[in-house]
């Protein structure tokens, strides 16, 4: 079933990722599910489908504890790039059962709503003292401002990471996750093997100051943390911690941009959220909704299914795609249309089924603090220059949003 010629669908195209949202309207209308040959997958682009297949344990985010990547007919990664390979395989988003369900369980005792509670007040002064800061410069840059900051801090703080070490968080963060792209490049796996090997070495030196001296940090907490005398090996603390501190920061920092830039581009909106800061948590839903920051999602097929009578064979891989579900008709009213009151919001930003999204709580508290700090402290931010889009795909984000205030 390969894609037709005129496909709209074009993840390297500065069209396309200025605004997919038209190419996936046309995914929907054309049907269930699509080959694309230049990444070799199925992309799926309606939300019952993405919904179901999230939770459908016929997929896998690794196929590696039933098969090799022989039996799987695929080939596997180049020795040079085993240090992300190691890192990213022994975190629980690429593992699953029994060793997903072992590390997610242990993760949850030190990661529990209680932690995440009493990380409010420090929540909410730093993104008070961000947007206060921006306010008094009568403006800046939003991403380096106050949308990068704040996440990093937070997450920085619960692992216990002294702020003294914080600056090179963020540049190890973007070089790893650049290999979440479609086909990345080998300057990019280079990249992301560096950033690795670095953060790695960081990481196995604070866990062993920490077995010496415990705090009442996270990392702390995953030493601490057993079940029925399972605990976390060293390489699933290292992997669990980096794993934490980019989906802990990289939805966020996104979201924040995302969801500036689209109110920008919606003045009424914009206006009606700054007459009414209860809207908040409405509002934060919707934005992640409306311009999502995890475009796609992948999961191999480890037994063969079936979509819209479509064969899809074991060993091929499925691309959902949740910006296109969150766009979809049949379950948004209107779903182009930013809507800061919708009230049935069933968005998939933070996934479903098993890998659902450990740090939604947290995400949701920050995106609330930064949007209501930024309301209070600088109530007439305007932008002051179009933005530049990063030129990917997959995790969906500015290269910065500059903004005035006053």
């Amino acid at each position: 079933m390969p894609a037709p010629a005129d496909f709209a669908f074009d993840p390297w195209d500065p069209a396309f990722l200025a605004d997919p949202y038209p190419a996936y309207a046309e995914l929907r209308a054309r049907g269930r599910v699509h080959y694309y040959e230049p990444t070799n997958q199925w992309l799926v682009p309606h939300h019952a489908d993405v919904s179901a297949l999230l939770r459908d344990r016929r997929l896998g985010r690794t196929y590696q504890h039933r098969f090799t990547h022989e039996e799987f007919g695929r080939t596997a990664p180049p020795p040079e790039q085993e240090p992300f390979h190691t890192l990213n395989d022994h975190g629980m988003l690429d593992l699953e059962p029994p060793d997903h369900t072992r590390i997610r369980r242990l993760v949850s005792k030190a990661f529990t709503p209680r932690t995440v509670e009493r990380l409010k007040p420090y929540v909410r002064g730093l993104a008070d003292e961000l947007a206060s800061a921006l306010a008094d410069a009568g403006g800046g840059d939003l991403l380096k401002d106050v949308a990068e900051p704040l996440p990093v801090a937070v997450i920085a703080e619960m692992l216990g990471i002294p702020e003294s070490d914080r600056a090179p968080l963020r540049p190890w963060s973007a070089d790893i996750c650049g290999m979440y792209e479609l086909n990345p490049s080998e300057e990019t796996a280079a990249k992301a093997v560096r950033a690795s090997v670095e953060f790695s070495d960081y990481l196995r030196d604070l866990i062993a100051a920490r077995r010496k001296e415990p705090g009442e940090d996270l990392v702390s907490g995953l030493i601490a943390a057993h079940d029925e005398g399972d605990r976390l090996t060293e390489q699933e603390m290292i992997s669990t911690c980096v794993l934490l501190l980019n989906a802990g920061h990289e939805a966020t920092v996104n979201s924040t941009v995302n969801g500036w830039y689209a109110l920008f581009r919606n003045p009424a909106q914009l206006e009606l959220l700054r007459a009414d800061h209860t809207l908040i948590p409405c509002a934060v839903e919707e934005l992640m909704r409306y311009d999502t920051p995890l475009q796609l999602f992948e999961r191999w097929v480890l037994d063969e299914i079936e979509i819209a009578g479509t064969t899809i064979p074991r060993g091929a891989e499925i691309a959902m795609l949740f910006g296109s579900a969150n766009h979809d008709p049949t379950v948004f009213e209107n779903p182009s249309a930013l809507d800061l009151t919708r009230q049935e919001n069933p968005h998939i930003s933070f996934s479903a089924g098993i890998h659902y999204c450990i740090g939604a709580p947290l995400a949701r508290i920050e995106l609330a603090a930064s949007m209501g700090a930024l309301l209070e402290r600088a109530p007439t931010l305007r932008p002051a220059a179009e933005p530049a889009r990063k030129p990917n795909f997959v995790i969906r984000g500015l290269d910065g949003l500059a903004v005035e205030v006053g």
